[in-house]
């Protein structure tokens, strides 16, 4: 093989750029590997600035948990095409590793953190960006601290949930909570964690229905207290119907487990519109 081709690989290797765009650094920086590297990578940064404006909808979301932590990180891009390729989900998953070990971290922070190669998320996620053209960005950061805690990962890593509970409980029930979470999509624990003007919106909502079905107003508010407690059931994570046996809400299937187990936080987040 000769020293070009050899060349040509590792700086694929290193930095995930194609064939055209290596051979091409090589050449302006006459064969300095550190000089074309650093072309690349200028390179790449320009690309992504001039793509700032562009909307990025796809992306990859991984998450993660140890003991009494667990966290999630999502990479936005623009296409699924980019969202499934091995390096991007490569970079999400170190990301992830930095996120564990930087434990309740901020973002700034996070985005500051060196991978394994001295450089920050943000340098990697700007790369990462110039090479397939497209805009990227953390677009997922989320961490959860209890007694014990899971995670589970949707099929695609379109989508993800982190649970905390507040004591250790059989690693089954805790990811059949997690599971819950992702498909029910609960907007809070209890109804205390509903936000008041999501209540009130439901309020609202419930009179207007009851008018226009013709009640008499002095029932109006009655009616619309009871179509509250129904959202309430359906919409926060205790109250719901377990999916895998709704015969039980999920707070009796804990206290199945143990009378005092139930979920202290949670957090869903997916990248698809709903």
């Amino acid at each position: 093989m000769s020293k070009l081709l050899e060349d040509i690989k590792k700086l694929r290797a290193l930095t995930g750029a194609g064939l055209t765009d290596v051979k091409k650094a090589i050449e302006e920086a006459a064969g300095d590997l550190d000089k074309a590297i650093e072309l690349i990578r200028k390179r790449g940064q320009a690309i992504a600035a001039k793509r700032g404006d562009h909307e990025a909808e796809e992306g990859c979301i991984l998450a993660a948990h140890e003991g009494d932590y667990a966290v999630m990180v999502g990479v936005k891009c623009e296409t699924d095409f980019v969202a499934k390729n091995e390096d991007f989900i490569k970079l999400v998953s170190s990301i992830l590793e930095v996120a564990k070990a930087k434990k309740g971290a901020s973002k700034e922070e996070l985005l500051a953190a060196p991978l394994a190669d001295g450089r920050s998320v943000q340098d990697h996620i700007t790369e990462r960006s110039g090479v397939s053209g497209e805009k990227m960005e953390l677009g997922v950061y989320e961490f959860v601290q209890g007694a014990f805690t899971t995670s589970y990962i949707h099929p695609g890593n379109m989508l993800a949930t982190i649970v905390a509970f507040n004591e250790a409980t059989d690693a089954q029930v805790a990811r059949d909570v997690a599971m819950q979470i992702a498909a029910m999509a609960p907007v809070g624990i209890t109804e205390e964690d509903v936000p008041a003007d999501v209540k009130e919106r439901e309020l609202n909502l419930a009179r207007e229905k009851a008018r226009e079905a013709g009640k008499p107003e002095n029932l109006v508010d009655h009616i619309a207290q009871g179509a509250l407690k129904k959202y309430y059931k359906e919409n926060t994570l205790l109250d719901q119907l377990f999916v895998k046996d709704n015969k039980l809400t999920i707070a009796q299937y804990l206290q199945a487990q143990s009378k005092s187990l139930t979920v202290t936080a949670f957090k869903r987040v997916t990248l698809k519109a709903e």
